[in-house]
C-alpha cells in the first residue's frame, strides 16, 4: 500500500473536491496489471482500495458521509475520462450500494452521481428500473439536477433482496451526455423473522425397550431471513420431556433419538416433549413445538392365571355347553397379539371331550364340552391347563409365576335318553311283502344303568303307515303291502323313525332311524314293444329286417338282457324266420327264404334275466312286401302294409265294407232331400212352420214410415225353387194390402238360374230391378223420418185411439201374411 501523501505525477489523479468521494478506474500506460483506484488525489492499490471500499460501505450503513455533517451521500463520477495523454478510456463499474431493510428514516440519501462534462446545473440526471418506474414503483427517486438518489420506502429483503437500476445523464437540450450505467442496490438482511416449525406437533413411535440411539422422529423448522447469514442459522433443543435423559435432539438436523434404556410401555405409554428452535445459532429469535412419542408394545409380559386351582361342574349327555371361565391377566396392550391368550389342556382329557376358547373381549378362557360326558363311566376330571400369548414372548421377558392352572370338573348325573346301538339300522325286505312280515328288532338301551327304567317304543315318522312297532319290545313288522310306486320309496329305500321313551323323571326320548331296502322281486314278464314300421322285405337279402324291442317293469337285475325266441309250439316259424340279437333289449327279425307277400302272424317267446326268470309268449303281426333295390317297400305294396301288427285281413275287409256302406247312406239321404217337394200350404215359407220370410222393416233406419214398404219387391230375392210352388205366375208379386194397388209396378219376366253358381247374379239382378223401380224412392234416399206417411191400412197404433176403434178395424187381411198373423186375425178379426 502506498503511503498517504502527494504521489508522483504519474500516479496523481484528478480530484473532484476535498469533500467528495470520487470513484474512477484508470489503466497506467506502462503497466498490464489491474488498475489502481483513485481516492481524492491518491491512487490506491487493489488491496488498499478493497479495504477502503469496505470502510465506506460500513460508514454508509451507519448513516455517515465523509466531510459532511449529518447525512451526506457519497458522490460518484461514473463517466469521468482519464486525464493522462494516451490513456484508453474504460467504463467504470460501480460497486453495489448496500442498504438495510426496514430503514425507517425516510427519505434516505443513498448516493450521488455526477458527470464532469458540463457545469453544475447544466446536466439532467434520471434513473429507471424496478422500484422507480417498474413495480414496486416509487421506492427510489433521483434529484435530476444534483444526481442524488434517495430511498423513499421501507425495504423487505424477504420480498426483494436487490434492485438493478440504470442511470442516465442528459444535457438541457435532452441530448445524451454519457452512456447509461448500471446502479445495483443490495438490501442488507436484518433478523426480523422468527423461525417457524413445519408442524405444531410432531409424532413418533418407538418400541419399548429400544436400544440407545434408536431413531424416533425428526423436527423441522424454517426461517425467512437470509440463509447465508446467522439470521437463519437454526439450532434445535428440548425444553421439557417429563423424564429427563430418555430422548435427545440433534441441534442441527432436529432428529430425535433415544438416549438410554428403560422405555417401558406398561409404565409410560406416551411421552410429550417440548421442542425449541432459535436463529442466530441459538441466540436469536425462538419458536416452540411439541413432539408426541408413543411406545409400541412388545410381548414382554407373560399371561398369568388369577387362580391356580378352579372347580366346575358339567352335566352329562350334553355337548356344546360352557362349563366355566378361566380368568387371566396380561399387562401388554389389550387387543394386540401380545395380549391375546391361548389356552391348552395339557393332561386330564385323553378323549378330547373338553375345549377352551378365548373370549375376545375379556381374554378369559371359556371351558366347554364338545363330546357328551357319561356319569356312569366317569364322574370326575382333573384338567391341567396352560396359557400363552398369540405372539411369542420376548427372550428377556420374565417367566410367569402362574402360567398353569388345575381345573377340577365334576360330572352331574342326569336322566339320559335311551340310545339305539345302531342308528340308522339298515335292513332289507322283499318287494310285495305281505302284512305281518317281520322287519327288524329295533330296541334301545338306557345309559342310566344305576336306575331301573322301562323303555316304550313308538313311531315318529312312517309316511306310508306301512310299519307296526311293538310298544314293549321294539319289534317292527309290516301291517300292509307297500306299493312299489310309493313316492316315499327313494332309490329302493324306505326310511322310518322310531322313538324310545323311558319312564324317568323327567322322561327322556331317544330317536332311531330305520332304513329298509325293498329288494326287487321278478314278478313281471317282459313285453314286446310294437315295431314301427311293421313291414319287411320278402327276400332275405333285402332291407334291414324288422327291429324288435322289449320292456320290463322290474328293476335290474330282473330285467334285461332279454332272450328273444320263436315259439317252440310252431316249428314252421323257425324254418321260415330267424332272430339275431342286437343288444340286451333288441333283436332283428329276418326271413330265411322268400316269403309270400301279405300279412303274417308270428308268435315270440320272451324271457328276462331274473331269478327265477319270467317269460311270456306274445303274437306278432308283420307284413311282407315286395322291396326295391334300396330295401324299401314298393308303392304297390302300400295296401298290404296297412295290415300292420295286430290288424288281420278280415278286420281290414270289415272296415272297408263299413266305410262303403256309410257313403251309400249319405248319398241316399242327399238325393232324398233334393227331390223332396215342399208342402203347398207353406207358400213362400221354407223349413219350419214358423220360419216366415217376409218384408222386414229396419227400425234403426230413419225412413219414411210405413210408406217405405214399397221400396222392394221381395219376390226378386226368393229362391228359384220356391217360385214354381206359388199359385201366382212368375214375375208377378203377391197382393199387398198395405199399399195402393196402382203403385205396385209390374215386374218383367226373369229367367231362372240353371245352376247354384248363377244364384249370385240372380240376386244382384233382383236388387237392381228394385233400385230402378220408378214408383218408389230408392233404398238410399234420405227420407223425412218425422213423416209417417198416409193411407196405411193398419192405421194408428196409439193406445188412446185403439180402445175406441177396435170395432171399426178389419183384421181379415192378416190371414194372407202367414200362420203367425193368422193367429192375430182370429183374435181381433170378425168371428
Amino acid at each position: 500500500m502506498l503511503p498517504l501523501g502527494r504521489p508522483p505525477e504519474h500516479l496523481r489523479c484528478h480530484s473532484a473536491g476535498p469533500r467528495s468521494w470520487v470513484w474512477s478506474r484508470r489503466r497506467h500506460p506502462g503497466r498490464r496489471r489491474a488498475g489502481h483506484f483513485c481516492l481524492g488525489s491518491f491512487w490506491l492499490a487493489p488491496m488498499d482500495a478493497t479495504f477502503l471500499l469496505a470502510l465506506g460501505l460500513l460508514t454508509q450503513s451507519l448513516g455517515l458521509s465523509q466531510g459532511v455533517a449529518g447525512l451526506q451521500p457519497r458522490t460518484l463520477y461514473p463517466w469521468r475520462p482519464a486525464s493522462a495523454l494516451g490513456r484508453v478510456r474504460r467504463a467504470w463499474v460501480i460497486p453495489p450500494i448496500s442498504v438495510s431493510e426496514n430503514h425507517r428514516r425516510l427519505p434516505y440519501p443513498l448516493v450521488q452521481i455526477k458527470s464532469d462534462k458540463q457545469q453544475l446545473g447544466s446536466v439532467i440526471y434520471s434513473i429507471q428500473g424496478p422500484g422507480v418506474d417498474e413495480e414496486p414503483r416509487g421506492v427510489f427517486s433521483i434529484d435530476k439536477f444534483t444526481g442524488r438518489v434517495f430511498l423513499n420506502a421501507m425495504l423487505d429483503r424477504e420480498e426483494t433482496d436487490r434492485f438493478r437500476l440504470r442511470a442516465f445523464a442528459l444535457d438541457l437540450g435532452g441530448s445524451t451526455l454519457e452512456d447509461p450505467t448500471d446502479l445495483e442496490i443490495v438490501v442488507v438482511d436484518q433478523n426480523d423473522n422468527r423461525p417457524v416449525f413445519l408442524q405444531e406437533a410432531f409424532t413418533g413411535h418407538v418400541l419399548e425397550g429400544a436400544a440407545p440411539g434408536t431413531y424416533v422422529t425428526r423436527a423441522e423448522a424454517t426461517d425467512a431471513d437470509d440463509p447465508d447469514t446467522d439470521n437463519a442459522a437454526l439450532r434445535y433443543s428440548i425444553l421439557e420431556q417429563g423424564s429427563p435423559g430418555l430422548f435427545s435432539i440433534d441441534e442441527h438436523t432436529g432428529e430425535i433419538r433415544t438416549v438410554q434404556v428403560g422405555l417401558d410401555r406398561e409404565v409410560v405409554a406416551v411421552y410429550n416433549l417440548t421442542l425449541q428452535v432459535a436463529d442466530m445459532s441459538g441466540e436469536g429469535l425462538t419458536a416452540t413445538a411439541s413432539a408426541i412419542i408413543s411406545l409400541d408394545d412388545v410381548n414382554d409380559n407373560a399371561p398369568e392365571f388369577t387362580r391356580d386351582q378352579l372347580s366346575m361342574e358339567a352335566a352329562e349327555a350334553i355337548s356344546g355347553v360352557d362349563v366355566g371361565r378361566l380368568e387371566v391377566e396380561d399387562r401388554d396392550l389389550p387387543g394386540s397379539p401380545n395380549w391375546v391368550a391361548r389356552f391348552t389342556i395339557l393332561e386330564g382329557d385323553p378323549e378330547g371331550q373338553f375345549t377352551i376358547r378365548t373370549d375376545p373381549k375379556t381374554n378369559e378362557g371359556v371351558l366347554s364340552v364338545v363330546k357328551p360326558l357319561d356319569h356312569e363311566s366317569r364322574e370326575h376330571y382333573e384338567l391341567m391347563v396352560t396359557v400363552q400369548n398369540e405372539a411369542p414372548l420376548q427372550a428377556a421377558a420374565p417367566r410367569a409365576q402362574r402360567g398353569q392352572a388345575r381345573v377340577s370338573v365334576r360330572v352331574q348325573d342326569t336322566n339320559e335318553a335311551p340310545v339305539f346301538p345302531e342308528s340308522p339300522l339298515r335292513t332289507s325286505l322283499a318287494e310285495g311283502a305281505p302284512p305281518g312280515t317281520p322287519v327288524a328288532l329295533f330296541s334301545a338301551r338306557d345309559p342310566d344303568t344305576q336306575q331301573l327304567q322301562r323303555i316304550s317304543y313308538s313311531k315318529d315318522y312312517d309316511p306310508e303307515d306301512w310299519l307296526q312297532v311293538d310298544r314293549a319290545t321294539g319289534k317292527v313288522q309290516t301291517q300292509r303291502v307297500l306299493s312299489p310306486a310309493s313316492p316315499f320309496l327313494k332309490d329302493g329305500w324306505y326310511r322310518a323313525i322310531v322313538l324310545a321313551l323311558d319312564d324317568g323323571s323327567p322322561p327322556s326320548t331317544g330317536t332311531g332311524t330305520l332304513s329298509i331296502e325293498i329288494v326287487e322281486v321278478n314278478d313281471h314278464a317282459p313285453v314286446l314293444a310294437p315295431p314301427s314300421p311293421s313291414s319287411l322285405c320278402s327276400e332275405p337279402d333285402q332291407g334291414p329286417g324288422l327291429l324288435l324291442g322289449a320292456t320290463d317293469e322290474d328293476l335290474p337285475p330282473h330285467g334285461a338282457p332279454f332272450l328273444f325266441q320263436l315259439s317252440p309250439r310252431f316249428p314252421e316259424l323257425s324254418r321260415n324266420w330267424s332272430l339275431s340279437q342286437v343288444n340286451v333289449s333288441h333283436t332283428r327279425l329276418r326271413p330265411r327264404h322268400q316269403i309270400p307277400e301279405g300279412p303274417h302272424r308270428l308268435s315270440l317267446l320272451l324271457r328276462d334275466s331274473g331269478q327265477p326268470p319270467q317269460e311270456r309268449e306274445q303274437p306278432l303281426n308283420v307284413t311282407v312286401c315286395r322291396c326295391g333295390p334300396d330295401g324299401a317297400c314298393l308303392p304297390g305294396a302300400a295296401a298290404l302294409r296297412a295290415g300292420g301288427a295286430g290288424v288281420s285281413l278280415g278286420a281290414l275287409v270289415i272296415v272297408l265294407a263299413s266305410a262303403i256302406l256309410l257313403l251309400l247312406l249319405v248319398l241316399l239321404a242327399a238325393l232324398g232331400s233334393r227331390f223332396q217337394q215342399p208342402p203347398r200350404d207353406k207358400g213362400l215359407l221354407r223349413g219350419l212352420q214358423d220360419d216366415l220370410r217376409d218384408n222386414i222393416l229396419n227400425y234403426d233406419e230413419q225412413g219414411g214410415g210405413e210408406e217405405d214398404q214399397d221400396a222392394y219387391d221381395i219376390n226378386q230375392l226368393r229362391h228359384p225353387t220356391e217360385l214354381p210352388a206359388l199359385s201366382l205366375p212368375l214375375g208377378r208379386p203377391p197382393l199387398r194390402r198395405d199399399a195402393p194397388f196402382g203403385r205396385v209396378p209390374r215386374q218383367p219376366h226373369r229367367v231362372l238360374p240353371t245352376s247354384p253358381a248363377d244364384m249370385a247374379s240372380f240376386i244382384s239382378d233382383g236388387l237392381e230391378a228394385a233400385d230402378t223401380d220408378p214408383s218408389v224412392p230408392p233404398y238410399d234416399t234420405a227420407l223425412i223420418y218425422d213423416y209417417e206417411g198416409d193411407g196405411s191400412v193398419a192405421g194408428t197404433l196409439s193406445s188412446i185411439l185403439s180402445s175406441h176403434g177396435d170395432e171399426d178395424q178389419d183384421y181379415d187381411y192378416l190371414r194372407d201374411w202367414g200362420p203367425r198373423f193368422a193367429r192375430l186375425a182370429d183374435m181381433y178379426g170378425h168371428p
